[in-house]
């Protein structure tokens, strides 16, 4: 059998791509080095010229899955043309951020045996997403409109209990649950920002203007 030559970052990528399949369809715990290199045709030392490890893929599809997210929240952080809350709503709208594109990502990360793809997507979201939403909270005291003493803290510490506490997948909590969290979660980025009440409803728009004030 002939084998194709292909350029290094083609073939790294097609190993990417190929894995990410196999974790989608099989589950990451059950897929094996063997198993990728056989589904791709090549020699096992063509893929640890690439990869290191099992391991090592995972964050390579870590990094493909978060930087379009990463790259929509810088854009809107470096528009000159909005002001902090702006950019907030763009963000924050919903409690989402980022678009549709990783949904499949998202639902094999929530299953059992792809936990430590999941935890590794969380931890280098709040590692390498804070620091842009840290630049939008120093915008926003400098505007008068938040008044945190120390954005990218604050932030990790933010988004470290959203990405965890409001993840579906772990805690099965009932809907109805889940809407009061988020109520609280609003309440509690408004503190923290040192922002008006009421400021972040748009992270609710069902109760957007509803505030609770007892």
């Amino acid at each position: 059998m002939v084998r194709i030559t292909k350029a290094p970052e083609e073939r790294r990528l097609e190993i990417i791509e190929t894995a990410e399949r196999l974790f989608r369809e099989t589950g990451y715990a059950k897929v094996s080095v063997e198993m990728i290199i056989r589904e791709i045709g090549v020699a096992k030392g063509t893929f640890y010229h690439y990869f290191g490890s099992k391991d090592e893929i995972l964050g390579a599809i870590v990094d493909r899955a978060l930087g379009q997210l990463l790259e929509q929240a810088a854009a809107v952080a470096d528009d000159t043309s909005l002001d902090a809350m702006a950019k907030m709503r763009l963000l924050l709208s919903g409690a989402r951020i980022g678009d549709e594109s990783n949904d499949a990502l998202a639902q094999m990360m929530h299953l059992p045996e792809n936990r430590e793809l999941h935890e590794l997507t969380n931890i280098q979201t709040v590692l390498r997403l804070s620091p842009i939403l840290a630049r939008i909270v120093t915008q926003g005291t400098r505007e008068g409109v938040f008044a945190a003493e120390h954005p990218l803290e604050t932030v990790q510490f933010l988004l470290t209990g959203a990405q965890f506490l409001l993840d579906g997948g772990l805690f099965r909590f009932a809907p109805e649950e889940t809407r009061i969290q988020r109520q609280v979660a609003q309440r509690i980025i408004e503190q923290a920002f040192g922002a008006a009440p009421g400021s972040f409803g748009f992270m609710n728009p069902d109760n957007e203007g509803d505030q609770d004030h007892d």
